[in-house]
């Protein structure tokens, strides 16, 4: 991973953790055309985040326990989930 990427990995991670994102949503914050700027496919590769079909919902994206551990080793762990472990 490249250290321009990595921060933004951070970011997209931490974004997903506050609430799981229609996917649509997602896709849009998140877009590139920048091959080397693989963001959403990053964390997605790496298990960080899932997309998942939830009945109601449509298509979601939600961060992963592995996520959730990125989060915590990088000191980004959101207070509403800090709180709950």
């Amino acid at each position: 991973m490249s250290a321009i990427t990595e921060p933004l990995v951070l970011d997209f991670v931490e974004w997903v953790s506050h609430a799981p994102r229609p996917y649509r949503e997602a896709l849009d914050a998140w877009r590139t055309n920048c091959p080397r700027l693989t963001v959403w496919e990053e964390a997605a590769e790496r298990g960080l985040v899932v997309r998942e079909r939830i009945e109601g919902q449509g298509t979601v994206v939600r961060v992963t326990g592995a996520g959730l551990a990125y989060l915590r080793e990088n000191n980004r762990l959101p207070e509403h989930l800090a709180a709950a472990a």
